[in-house]
């Protein structure tokens, strides 16, 4: 049994949130074996065909699932309105997705080992000194990541159409097929617009962010979102080498009032950007407010590009009806405080994509609902706990300066590091020496009570 504090470390990882060289095109270096369990009583499909699914967004969520599929012996089509999409994310993934999705090393362009949190009043706290030495946090470029993973779901079989997803149409009939409705863009054909196109398949899997068309069209219900403003900066060479290894965290009313500012290394940039779910109106001023704290090590940069993006705060109240799906950010798999979503996007999309051809027998067979819903199952089984317990520490710490003070006072702890590093790197519940936490218990509590001291001075001090 994990005990509290044990949880609250482990979902401290997650606040080495999301941030850059070319990856060449390729092949993953070794296939996960999928094994079949279809029920019995789950209908051969008709003439020999395999089961077809439409898998609609190409980012990690959506490759991922597509080269699973692909690989799995279903015939998969997977459709991408931009390929060249630069979504406006840290781009932070863990140590093990690395090893866990055959990620070439050239794919990630910084190796974070030190990162730095600010406080509200710039007391800065080094995170980082209990790494092993090959130990990182990688940072991508999410352009690049996403285009590799499609590459790779391409030679795994997949096709991949450029394309805007417009609609799907229900099975007329106990069994049928589902007729997707999208626009198809191609360049040769001098279409503005592009061009009206269907097709029918048996699955439909959501993988298209946050603003999901698919998730709309399954009434899969709202949810609360962030919105992230991220401004990617060419600064000074003298300065890039201050971020080789090094990322920072900003967190204070200034900057935002209930998420944090960040300044995260690219390959040849740095990424400065804020979030915010509460004050969306306010987003540029936040933003303004991060790159003044930020100011003496990014001065004399120029903004290369400007990017902004819906991030959303929580799961989706539906998830699934029938056989179409949701995955990643369609899903609301982001996590509070840190806004991490990369690897839980294409874990997600890989973990449906299991489902999918363990209950057809590799593309044999027609699959259900409830082939679906052992996906969602074994989803929530393994990382239900750490957004739980994350949106407790951000109503926590997130609350007030006062109370963030307290936060960053807290991540000086070298248990603290030890155990978010652990946990955040292998996504995995990492058990806590009871002595620690009973210390690190008290010091949590010790750091609340200074936080509500100090708040309640501050504002006698503004009456």
């Amino acid at each position: 049994m994990t005990s509290l504090s044990s949880s609250a470390a482990t979902a401290r990882a997650t606040f080495l949130p999301s941030s850059c060289r070319a990856a060449p095109a390729g092949g993953s270096r070794r296939s996960r074996l999928l094994v079949a369990r279809a029920s019995s009583s789950s209908p051969k499909l008709p003439g020999g065909r395999r089961l077809r699914v439409a898998v609609v967004g190409g980012g990690p969520a959506g490759g991922a699932a597509a080269e699973a599929l692909a690989k799995g012996g279903v015939e998969t089509v997977l459709i991408e309105r931009k390929m060249d999409n630069c979504k406006p994310c840290g781009g932070a993934i863990p140590l093990c997705m690395v090893s866990e999705f055959d990620l070439p090393l050239d794919l990630v362009d910084r190796r974070v080992t030190k990162m730095k949190m600010i406080s509200p009043s710039n007391v800065a706290v080094d995170i980082g000194r209990t790494l092993a030495p090959h130990e990182y946090i990688g940072m991508v470029r999410r352009e690049v990541l996403d285009d590799y993973l499609r590459n790779r779901a391409q030679k795994a079989g997949a096709e991949v159409l450029n394309g805007l997803f417009l609609r799907y149409e229900e099975p007329k009939e106990r069994n049928g097929t589902y007729t997707v409705h999208y626009n198809h863009y191609d360049s040769s054909n001098g279409k503005v617009g592009g061009e009206k196109r269907s097709f029918e398949v048996d699955a439909i899997v959501g993988a298209d962010g946050a603003n999901s068309r698919v998730a709309k069209d399954m009434g899969a219900g709202d949810y609360e979102y962030a919105i992230a403003f991220q401004e990617r900066v060419k600064i000074p060479d003298d300065k890039m080498r201050y971020y080789e290894e090094r990322a920072e965290m900003y967190v204070g009313d200034d900057v935002s009032p209930d998420f944090y500012g960040w300044v995260f290394p690219k390959c040849d940039h740095v990424a400065v950007g804020t979030g915010t779910v509460t004050h969306k109106a306010d987003i540029k001023k936040f933003q303004a407010a991060t790159r003044l704290r930020a100011k003496d090590k990014i001065e004399g940069g120029k903004i290369i590009r400007v990017e902004a993006h819906p991030i959303p705060e929580h799961p989706r109240p539906k998830r699934v009806a029938g056989r179409v799906t949701l995955v990643g950010d369609a899903a609301g798999y982001v996590t509070k405080c840190s806004g991490e979503g990369i690897y839980f996007a294409a874990k997600s999309g890989r973990m449906c994509a299991e489902a999918i051809v363990a209950g057809s027998a590799n593309g044999t067979r027609l699959v259900d609902e409830s082939d679906l819903r052992k996906y969602l199952a074994e989803f929530d089984r393994l990382y239900w706990p750490t957004y739980k317990v994350l949106d407790i520490l951000q109503k926590v710490f997130y609350r007030s300066n006062a109370a963030r003070e307290a936060f960053v006072e807290m991540c000086a702890d070298d248990y603290v590091q030890r155990m978010t590093f652990d946990s955040y790197l292998y996504k995995r519940v990492v058990p806590g020496n009871p002595i620690e936490d009973i210390k690190l218990a008290v010091n949590t509590i010790g750091s609340l009570v200074r936080a509500t001291a100090l708040r309640r001075e501050m504002k006698n001090l503004t009456l």
